[in-house]
């Protein structure tokens, strides 16, 4: 069993960054890829970055390439997406999620919400304009 909690959104003007957190409970984490997904109102929950058990790989959407980074403190158990940047399309609830990996690397497999089987509760970000 893995917990997740998120934490570290907020309000933030356009242009402004964030960082959110992910701290997770378990003696494994190492072994759990680690994605994070968001959920604007009326849409449905869309995939945003992951990375690899050890952190060596990461993945991005296209709309944040470039502008968000995924990066993991496996000895904290903690993930960070540090955001810059932002644009008002970016306010979401954002979740972190995790899923038991046996790999290194990450697929198109690690894009999808239905892979992953530990989910956070979710932190509002909002940027204002």
């Amino acid at each position: 069993q893995v917990q997740l909690v998120e934490s570290g959104g907020g309000l933030v003007q356009a242009g402004g960054s964030l960082r959110l957190s992910c701290a997770a409970s378990g003696r494994t984490f190492s072994s759990y890829a680690v994605g994070w997904f968001r959920q604007a109102p009326g849409k449905e929950r869309e995939f945003v970055a992951a990375a690899s058990r050890r952190g060596t790989s990461t993945y991005y959407a296209d709309s944040v390439k470039g502008r968000f980074t995924f990066s993991r403190d496996n000895a904290k158990n903690t993930v960070y997406l540090q955001m810059n940047s932002l644009k008002p399309e970016d306010t979401a609830v954002y979740y972190c999620a995790a899923v038991f990996s046996a790999q290194y690397t990450l697929d198109l497999y690690f894009t999808a919400e239905s892979s992953y089987n530990y989910w956070g509760q979710g932190t509002q970000v909002t940027v204002s304009s």
